[in-house]
């Protein structure tokens, strides 16, 4: 399925080449993942209803329009740059003039990753390489705090993880590698081109705190 085929079918507009660039040397330029990588992990990652999804770095939003009408998951887009955040805050107006559901399952704010107060129901969190890896340990930080005062499974996911991102998760924190899915039309030297989920389960200890 092609981007104008999605764009249509969510009524939103996603596509296009990024034009604004932040001066932040924590943040990275905007990026939005492919359909066919969308496709890729929903097909081989068990999301469902009850997930309360975060995406760090939304963008205009594709991620979360895309993963509430496959699972009707509740999905919330964290972005700070005001450009962006206007175009998802359209968006959302676009998609829920074509799908008539209840809009309280997707939300997006205008604010830094690190400034976001993570709920006690978010489960899973996606980082499509968004920024800084001292920017990436507090809001990890502030993951394991959520956990701390309300113990349950979470899952990290990234996509085009960077090395940094992947170290730190695997030698400061509780999270272990749950699973890989490399991308199907991926050149075979290109190993970051894959999405990497680290869990965090119930049964470890939550009380584990970073190194």
């Amino acid at each position: 399925m092609n981007e104008q085929y999605y764009e249509k079918l969510l009524n939103i507009k996603t596509a296009g080449e990024q034009k604004i660039f932040n001066d932040s040397p924590h943040y990275n330029h905007y990026e939005p993942t492919s359909y066919s990588l969308l496709e890729q992990l929903a097909a081989q990652h068990a999301f469902n209803a009850d997930d309360h999804i975060v995406d760090f770095g939304c963008g205009k939003g594709r991620l979360n329009f895309y993963l509430h009408h496959h699972f009707s998951a509740t999905v919330t887009g964290i972005e700070m740059d005001p450009y962006f955040y206007q175009q998802a805050i359209d968006n959302k107006k676009s998609y829920f003039k074509k799908h008539a559901q209840p809009e309280n399952k997707i939300h997006f704010l205008h604010c830094f990753a690190e400034e976001y107060e993570v709920k006690r129901f978010d489960t899973v969190f996606y980082f499509f390489n968004p920024f800084s890896l001292q920017i990436f340990t507090k809001v990890v930080g502030n993951i394991l705090h959520s956990i701390e005062k309300q113990e349950r499974s979470v899952d990290i996911i990234l996509y085009y993880p960077s090395y940094d991102y992947i170290y730190f998760l695997e030698n400061s924190t509780p999270f272990t590698l749950s699973s890989e899915i490399k991308a199907a039309d991926s050149p075979a030297q290109d190993p970051r081109d894959s999405f990497s989920i680290y869990r965090f389960t119930a049964e470890t200890d939550s009380s584990a705190a970073l190194v």
